[in-house]
């Protein structure tokens, strides 16, 4: 079905708006990619906060250009998807790369960290850097593990303690 220009306007304007809000954007191809695995993947993306996006290269490019970035998508193969993530850098490339593995007709084709372009192996080295919440945990289990250490020498003291006192009560006994 043929869009009306005040339509292709309006998709304009919500797709810059998006990718002026993004920490990071991953192109795909999803050619041949079928519409229950989309739609699995639309679900998985949306639990991460990833808005996944489908539109024609040319209004991509108009998108791109009203949010102040020049990137030609002109000279990216296949048809298109945007995954793009404003809460976590890692998120969308971390699930695109995962639904890769499973399924060769999508492929990471490039993307955009920041206002910086990247490369397809770019956007691959993305999805290797731990999630937010990864790191966060590695973060509080860092924090903790002084604490931890206190607690159990004081807790290995008061079982000496008790061990002690309990030795003198069987030897009083005795």
């Amino acid at each position: 079905m043929a869009q009306t220009k005040e339509q292709k306007k309006v998709i304009i304007h919500d797709l810059a708006e998006k990718l002026k809000q993004s920490k990071a954007v991953v192109f795909s191809d999803y050619k041949g990619f079928e519409v229950k695995d989309m739609m699995a993947l639309r679900r998985e993306l949306k639990k991460e906060g990833v808005d996944f996006r489908v539109a024609k290269k040319t209004l991509m490019n108009l998108a791109l250009k009203e949010a102040g970035l020049e990137i030609d998508m002109k000279k990216l193969e296949g048809q298109i998807s945007l995954a793009i993530s404003s809460q976590d850098e890692v998120a969308a490339a971390k699930i695109i790369a995962k639904a890769a593995k499973v399924n060769e007709n999508i492929k990471m084709v490039g993307g955009i960290l920041g206002t910086k372009e990247l490369s397809a192996e770019g956007v691959k080295a993305l999805a290797l850097i731990p999630g937010k919440q990864e790191l966060l945990a590695k973060l509080v289990g860092t924090l903790n593990a002084p604490v931890s250490g206190f607690v159990n020498a004081l807790a290995g003291n008061l079982r000496g303690l008790v061990n002690v006192l309990k030795a003198l009560a069987d030897a009083k006994q005795s």
